[in-house]
């Protein structure tokens, strides 16, 4: 995930008397002294209601982690998720796909394929600019496998492409293999992802019926590799890995070094940076400016040192290249 650029916003249309009512009998109709999410919240309606979108701006920046689901593609969840936070808002109608018209900057450091479920690390305002960094570090995955079964997709949303016996692996012999694939390995990235040829996704390509060459082979991190279960035709397996990685990938190699194939049929990213599924993913019902604003971890203050290399540097800065992207386990 490459930083998401600033976009030009337009103040959105409301019944600002409603909100006024709204915010006043937030603010008066109790003594009880409020939290700082609380005065997030607040700062966050006032400024929409005044059509200050440097105030909007400033009052919620960071990063936090949501629970992404199995079936919608991540730009869905992430467009599910800013919808109901301008709506909460106060923003009539949110249209979250038209980026130049929204008060609110949004984005993800790490695509989670649609048929993954898990930890998807959300940056907003400022904090978008923290998805670098993201994407970059380290992340923890538990995939569930069939063996005896390859598909195009290297996933079970695909088509069975090849069959071929599995009876002569151990769990010993599985176990061992693993050893192979820990480390600093080279890995070659599944046809369908969102790595790009000629400026598209090599997965809209591929189904558009257009012929496709493998991308080569690149280096990428294993930090851990462990068997988890292993009942024939399926396994689980544990994997911390550096950016890049396509567990996909590893799935399909790791099946051809055991003479058999496999695909994976279940995907969860459990961990990205210090975010975990059980402590930090907020699901659905949580997608609230009050519980986000809870869970927001704040983006650091530069020194002012910092502040004038970043002006020196971005006078000097080429035009950015497009995201290699990262997995978990696709870019789609």
């Amino acid at each position: 995930c490459e930083r998401y650029p600033g976009a030009a916003i337009s103040k959105p249309i409301f019944d600002s008397n409603k909100r006024a009512a709204d915010i006043e009998s937030t603010t008066t109709s109790t003594y009880m002294p409020m939290t700082s999410s609380s005065r997030a919240v607040i700062a966050i309606s006032m400024a929409i209601q005044n059509g200050s979108l440097s105030k909007l701006q400033s009052s919620f920046n960071g990063i936090f982690a949501i629970y992404k689901k199995q079936g919608p593609t991540s730009a869905d969840v992430l467009n599910t998720l800013k919808k109901a936070l301008l709506k909460e808002a106060g923003v009539a109608n949110p249209n979250p796909r038209k980026r130049n018209k929204q008060p609110l900057k949004i984005g993800h450091g790490g695509t989670l394929d649609s048929n993954a479920s898990g930890v998807l690390v959300v940056g907003i305002g400022e904090g978008t600019k923290m998805l670098t960094t993201m994407l970059a570090g380290s992340k923890k995955y538990r995939a569930v496998g069939e063996l005896g079964k390859a598909t195009d997709t290297l996933d079970v949303t695909g088509n069975v492409v090849e069959e071929k016996s599995y009876d002569h692996i151990t769990k010993e012999a599985f176990e061992e293999k693993l050893k192979q694939f820990t480390g600093e390995i080279m890995q070659v990235p599944p046809l369908y992802s969102a790595l790009k040829k000629d400026g598209k996704r090599m997965s809209v390509l591929l189904k558009q019926g257009q012929e496709v060459e493998a991308k080569p082979a690149r280096p990428v991190t294993v930090y851990s590799l462990s068997l988890q279960d292993f009942s024939p035709p399926y396994f689980t397996i544990d994997v911390e890995c550096g950016g890049g990685f396509y567990v996909r990938s590893l799935v399909d190699d790791l099946a051809k070094a055991l003479s058999s194939c496999a695909h994976i049929k279940e995907l969860t990213r459990t961990k990205q940076g210090q975010f975990t599924l059980e402590e930090h993913a907020l699901k659905e019902d949580r997608w609230t400016l009050k519980d986000i604003s809870q869970a927001l971890q704040p983006c650091p203050n530069p020194s002012g040192q910092q502040k004038n290399a970043k002006k020196a540097k971005s006078k000097h800065k080429p035009t950015p290249s497009k995201s290699k992207g990262d997995d978990g386990d696709t870019n789609d």
